[in-house]
């Protein structure tokens, strides 16, 4: 039975993955905020409201699977893990250093609750098709969400991989776009002009629904809804802001990987007070 949406609560736990990112970067010199910080909400209701997951038993057989394709987008997934009880904050101590458990990519020997090393744009749909079709195989619920950027859509294999999960009618596959229009060297429509995404995953065979990216009750009806269709996998494309909640960086290609300086530090930690402050 769904429950009734906590929209404050799940406001807060996307505001601190987004303290988590920031505050990361900073203390470690860079790291890829822009794109991270357009996925912190998306990742706060998956992890918060929307998916079948447990902590203390992550590979609980029945749980449901994330995979984060764009692994560049990490500082967010390791925030909403942090939240979510997998692992302390101090680990983000750790950040990117030799032998550390959260690297510049995920990698799943290293922490716990990450589901596969990703860092090669436009493998995670192929990955997510085989989770699906494999645990379809063993009779379990389980939902896989794909977590895409729109810069990736330009990769073959992404459409090679929405072929096949068409063809073999994964409804418990479930991708998610996060589309900011920007990718690291220009806009999307400038390196490699994809759109209308809408209706090239319609073309594919998937039943296809946009929301914004930054709305937790939108994103909270439209995932727990999914599948959509019986028989039929399901895309979310979600409109986004890179660097959302950095008001200095969002919409600005040159925060996609991030290298803060002392005031940009400051202004950035200002930006994150004024914010929290509305639950104060």
């Amino acid at each position: 039975m769904k429950q009734e949406l906590n929209v404050a609560c799940v406001e807060r736990f996307a505001q601190r993955v987004r303290r988590h990112v920031i505050e990361t970067i900073i203390k470690h010199g860079d790291g890829h905020g822009g794109p991270s910080l357009s996925c912190a909400d998306i990742l706060a209701v998956l992890y918060s409201s929307v998916m079948k997951h447990d902590p203390e038993h992550p590979k609980w057989a029945q749980r449901d699977r994330l995979i984060l394709s764009a692994g560049h987008k990490c500082l967010a997934l390791y925030g909403a893990l942090v939240e979510a009880g997998y692992s302390s904050a101090g680990v983000l101590e750790q950040y990117n250093k030799l032998h550390s458990a959260v690297p510049g990519h995920p990698d799943m020997k290293k922490l716990c609750g990450v589901e596969f090393s990703t860092g090669s744009l436009g493998h995670g749909m192929s990955l997510g098709c085989g989770m699906a079709l494999a645990v379809r195989k063993k009779g379990l619920k389980s939902r896989i969400f794909v977590l895409m950027g729109d810069g990736e859509q330009g990769e073959g294999s992404v459409w090679e991989a929405a072929s096949f999960a068409s063809a073999k009618g994964l409804d418990n596959l479930v991708g998610i776009l996060d589309r900011n229009g920007l990718q690291i060297n220009g806009t999307t429509k400038e390196v490699c002009d994809t759109s209308p995404l809408e209706e090239r995953y319609r073309a594919f065979g998937w039943v296809v629904r946009v929301i914004d990216g930054h709305d937790v009750r939108a994103l909270y009806e439209a995932l727990t809804q999914a599948p959509f269709e019986p028989g039929r996998p399901t895309m979310i494309v979600c409109n986004t802001i890179k660097g959302k909640g950095l008001p200095f960086a969002e919409g600005n290609v040159k925060y996609h990987h991030w290298n803060p300086g002392p005031e940009e530090a400051q202004k950035a930690l200002k930006a994150l007070a004024e914010y929290e402050a509305r639950w104060a």
